[in-house]
Protein backbone atom coordinates (compact mmCIF):
# COMPACT_ATOMS: atom_id res chain seq x y z
CA UNK A 1 0.00 0.00 0.00
CA UNK A 2 1.06 3.49 -0.61
CA UNK A 3 0.72 6.48 1.38
CA UNK A 4 1.40 9.99 -0.76
CA UNK A 5 3.06 12.79 0.74
CA UNK A 6 1.57 15.38 2.85
CA UNK A 7 -0.32 17.92 1.53
CA UNK A 8 1.68 18.14 -1.77
CA UNK A 9 5.14 17.67 0.07
CA UNK A 10 7.31 15.48 -2.03
CA UNK A 11 7.87 11.60 -1.36
CA UNK A 12 11.93 12.29 -1.04
CA UNK A 13 14.09 14.79 1.25
CA UNK A 14 17.40 14.71 0.11
CA UNK A 15 19.64 14.84 3.09
CA UNK A 16 22.30 17.35 2.55
CA UNK A 17 24.49 16.37 5.73
CA UNK A 18 27.79 19.13 4.93
CA UNK A 19 28.77 21.44 7.51
CA UNK A 20 30.30 23.30 4.44
CA UNK A 21 27.65 26.76 2.83
CA UNK A 22 29.47 25.97 -0.80
CA UNK A 23 28.48 22.54 -0.94
CA UNK A 24 25.41 22.51 0.59
CA UNK A 25 24.21 25.50 -1.88
CA UNK A 26 25.69 23.38 -4.88
CA UNK A 27 23.99 20.55 -3.74
CA UNK A 28 20.68 22.89 -3.43
CA UNK A 29 20.40 23.53 -6.63
CA UNK A 30 20.69 20.40 -8.15
CA UNK A 31 18.99 18.64 -6.50
CA UNK A 32 15.57 20.81 -4.65
CA UNK A 33 14.03 21.41 -7.93
CA UNK A 34 14.60 17.06 -8.49
CA UNK A 35 13.52 16.23 -5.10
CA UNK A 36 11.66 18.51 -3.99
CA UNK A 37 12.78 18.18 -0.60
CA UNK A 38 15.41 18.48 1.12
CA UNK A 39 16.71 18.09 4.87
CA UNK A 40 19.38 19.84 6.63
CA UNK A 41 20.58 19.08 10.03
CA UNK A 42 22.70 19.73 13.38
CA UNK A 43 25.81 19.43 11.04
CA UNK A 44 24.87 22.33 8.76
CA UNK A 45 23.36 24.09 11.19
CA UNK A 46 25.26 24.24 13.43
CA UNK A 47 28.26 25.91 11.42
CA UNK A 48 26.21 28.01 9.54
CA UNK A 49 23.57 29.13 12.07
CA UNK A 50 19.91 29.86 10.68
CA UNK A 51 20.54 32.52 7.95
CA UNK A 52 22.73 29.77 6.33
CA UNK A 53 19.53 27.75 6.16
CA UNK A 54 17.43 30.54 4.47
CA UNK A 55 20.37 31.41 1.95
CA UNK A 56 20.72 27.68 1.17
CA UNK A 57 16.73 27.15 0.65
CA UNK A 58 16.79 30.17 -1.45
CA UNK A 59 19.32 28.32 -4.09
CA UNK A 60 16.54 25.22 -3.34
CA UNK A 61 13.98 27.02 -5.40
CA UNK A 62 10.49 25.82 -4.17
CA UNK A 63 11.70 22.69 -2.12
CA UNK A 64 10.32 22.19 1.04
CA UNK A 65 12.77 22.00 3.71
CA UNK A 66 12.60 18.92 6.74
CA UNK A 67 15.28 20.72 9.95
CA UNK A 68 16.52 18.40 11.43
CA UNK A 69 17.44 19.02 14.37
CA UNK A 70 16.10 16.42 17.28
CA UNK A 71 15.22 18.84 20.36
CA UNK A 72 15.27 17.57 23.36
CA UNK A 73 15.91 19.48 26.78
CA UNK A 74 13.33 20.48 28.99
CA UNK A 75 9.61 21.21 27.85
CA UNK A 76 10.33 25.23 28.44
CA UNK A 77 13.56 25.61 26.61
CA UNK A 78 12.30 23.03 24.06
CA UNK A 79 8.84 25.43 22.89
CA UNK A 80 11.37 28.69 23.07
CA UNK A 81 13.58 27.23 20.50
CA UNK A 82 10.93 25.80 18.47
CA UNK A 83 9.31 29.65 18.72
CA UNK A 84 12.81 30.66 17.82
CA UNK A 85 13.54 28.09 14.45
CA UNK A 86 9.18 28.79 13.83
CA UNK A 87 9.64 32.69 13.72
CA UNK A 88 12.82 32.58 11.63
CA UNK A 89 13.29 29.91 8.78
CA UNK A 90 9.47 28.42 8.86
CA UNK A 91 10.30 24.90 7.59
CA UNK A 92 8.14 22.39 6.34
CA UNK A 93 9.02 19.81 9.37
CA UNK A 94 10.70 20.02 12.30
CA UNK A 95 11.23 17.62 15.10
CA UNK A 96 12.14 16.76 18.84
CA UNK A 97 12.89 13.30 20.19
CA UNK A 98 9.92 11.41 21.79
CA UNK A 99 12.41 10.25 24.48
CA UNK A 100 12.14 13.61 25.96
CA UNK A 101 8.71 13.44 27.03
CA UNK A 102 4.84 14.13 26.90
CA UNK A 103 5.29 17.57 28.81
CA UNK A 104 8.09 18.24 26.10
CA UNK A 105 6.46 17.30 22.81
CA UNK A 106 3.18 19.25 24.20
CA UNK A 107 5.05 22.70 24.79
CA UNK A 108 7.22 21.80 21.56
CA UNK A 109 3.50 21.70 19.78
CA UNK A 110 1.82 24.19 21.18
CA UNK A 111 5.15 26.56 20.01
CA UNK A 112 5.10 25.24 16.78
CA UNK A 113 3.97 27.43 13.96
CA UNK A 114 0.93 26.40 12.05
CA UNK A 115 2.70 25.70 8.38
CA UNK A 116 5.31 23.44 10.40
CA UNK A 117 4.39 19.90 10.91
CA UNK A 118 6.37 18.47 14.42
CA UNK A 119 7.77 15.07 13.99
CA UNK A 120 9.03 12.51 17.00
CA UNK A 121 12.07 10.77 16.43
CA UNK A 122 11.75 7.38 17.40
CA UNK A 123 15.06 5.26 17.44
CA UNK A 124 17.93 6.49 15.45
CA UNK A 125 18.37 4.14 12.54
CA UNK A 126 22.16 3.96 13.92
CA UNK A 127 21.13 1.98 16.38
CA UNK A 128 20.13 -2.16 16.43
CA UNK A 129 19.02 -4.00 19.55
CA UNK A 130 22.18 -4.12 20.60
CA UNK A 131 23.33 -0.71 20.77
CA UNK A 132 19.85 0.44 22.62
CA UNK A 133 20.55 -2.52 25.17
CA UNK A 134 23.57 -0.54 26.62
CA UNK A 135 21.57 2.20 26.74
CA UNK A 136 20.02 0.18 29.33
CA UNK A 137 16.30 -0.32 27.75
CA UNK A 138 15.48 -3.68 28.27
CA UNK A 139 12.14 -3.46 26.03
CA UNK A 140 12.89 -4.90 22.43
CA UNK A 141 13.34 -2.17 19.62
CA UNK A 142 10.18 -2.49 18.19
CA UNK A 143 8.04 -2.23 21.43
CA UNK A 144 10.13 0.48 22.38
CA UNK A 145 9.74 2.54 19.00
CA UNK A 146 5.61 1.71 19.15
CA UNK A 147 5.40 3.11 22.67
CA UNK A 148 7.41 6.40 22.08
CA UNK A 149 5.63 6.84 18.61
CA UNK A 150 1.74 6.53 20.50
CA UNK A 151 3.61 8.62 23.01
CA UNK A 152 4.31 11.36 20.51
CA UNK A 153 0.67 11.14 18.77
CA UNK A 154 -1.11 11.46 22.58
CA UNK A 155 1.01 14.74 22.76
CA UNK A 156 -0.52 16.07 19.58
CA UNK A 157 2.52 15.40 17.18
CA UNK A 158 2.29 15.38 13.36
CA UNK A 159 3.91 12.07 12.91
CA UNK A 160 7.68 10.42 13.93
CA UNK A 161 10.53 9.82 11.95
CA UNK A 162 11.63 6.03 12.31
CA UNK A 163 13.19 3.33 10.67
CA UNK A 164 11.54 1.26 7.49
CA UNK A 165 11.61 -1.59 9.50
CA UNK A 166 9.33 -0.05 12.46
CA UNK A 167 6.71 1.37 9.38
CA UNK A 168 4.20 -1.18 9.03
CA UNK A 169 4.06 -1.84 12.72
CA UNK A 170 3.22 1.71 13.40
CA UNK A 171 1.04 2.25 10.56
CA UNK A 172 -1.33 -0.36 12.28
CA UNK A 173 -0.81 1.06 15.75
CA UNK A 174 -0.87 5.39 14.76
CA UNK A 175 -3.14 5.20 11.81
CA UNK A 176 -3.34 6.17 8.32
CA UNK A 177 -3.00 10.09 9.47
CA UNK A 178 -0.09 9.91 11.21
CA UNK A 179 3.21 10.91 9.36
CA UNK A 180 5.64 8.54 8.58
CA UNK A 181 9.24 10.29 8.01
CA UNK A 182 11.66 7.36 7.15
CA UNK A 183 15.77 7.72 6.89
CA UNK A 184 18.00 4.77 6.48
CA UNK A 185 16.53 4.47 2.45
CA UNK A 186 19.21 3.05 0.26
CA UNK A 187 18.42 2.04 -3.25
CA UNK A 188 19.27 -2.01 -4.47
CA UNK A 189 23.18 -1.93 -4.09
CA UNK A 190 23.80 1.26 -2.03
CA UNK A 191 26.56 0.77 0.98
CA UNK A 192 24.40 1.04 4.39
CA UNK A 193 27.12 3.24 6.32
CA UNK A 194 26.53 3.40 9.43
CA UNK A 195 22.70 2.67 8.84
CA UNK A 196 21.91 -0.12 10.63
CA UNK A 197 17.72 -0.82 9.47
CA UNK A 198 17.41 0.32 6.04
CA UNK A 199 15.35 -0.58 3.24
CA UNK A 200 14.93 0.62 -0.23
CA UNK A 201 12.84 3.37 -1.30
CA UNK A 202 10.22 1.31 -2.95
CA UNK A 203 9.35 -1.14 -0.25
CA UNK A 204 9.78 1.55 2.15
CA UNK A 205 6.29 3.25 0.69
CA UNK A 206 4.78 0.01 -0.09
CA UNK A 207 5.20 -0.84 3.40
CA UNK A 208 3.17 2.61 4.40
CA UNK A 209 6.00 5.29 4.56
CA UNK A 210 4.78 9.04 3.50
CA UNK A 211 8.27 10.17 3.21
CA UNK A 212 11.57 9.35 2.86
CA UNK A 213 15.03 10.82 3.29
CA UNK A 214 17.60 10.11 1.22
CA UNK A 215 21.37 11.19 1.58
CA UNK A 216 24.62 10.08 0.49
CA UNK A 217 22.91 7.12 -2.63
CA UNK A 218 22.16 11.20 -4.14
CA UNK A 219 24.97 13.38 -2.74
CA UNK A 220 27.71 11.11 -3.09
CA UNK A 221 26.56 10.18 -6.70
CA UNK A 222 28.60 11.78 -9.66
CA UNK A 223 25.66 13.67 -11.17
CA UNK A 224 23.31 14.14 -7.86
CA UNK A 225 20.41 15.68 -9.59
CA UNK A 226 20.84 12.50 -12.34
CA UNK A 227 20.46 9.93 -9.07
CA UNK A 228 17.76 11.69 -7.58
CA UNK A 229 15.62 11.58 -10.79
CA UNK A 230 16.69 8.02 -11.15
CA UNK A 231 15.53 6.90 -8.03
CA UNK A 232 11.93 8.66 -8.59
CA UNK A 233 11.56 7.03 -12.06
CA UNK A 234 11.93 4.01 -10.22
CA UNK A 235 9.04 4.81 -7.84
CA UNK A 236 6.91 5.75 -10.17
CA UNK A 237 7.33 3.03 -12.63
CA UNK A 238 6.53 0.68 -9.66
CA UNK A 239 3.59 2.66 -8.51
Amino acid sequence: MHFSPVQDLPVIFCALDTPDFERAGLLARQIGPVTGGLKLGLEFFNAQGPEGVLRVMEAAGDAALFLDLKFHDIPNTVAGAVRSICGRIKPAYLNVHASGGADMMRAAKEACAPGTKLLAVTILTSLDEEAIAQTGFHACLPERVEQLALLAKESGLDGVVCSAHEIALLRRACGPDFILMVPGIRPEGAEAGDQKRVMTPQSALEAGANHLVIGRPITGARDPAEAARGILAGLDRAA
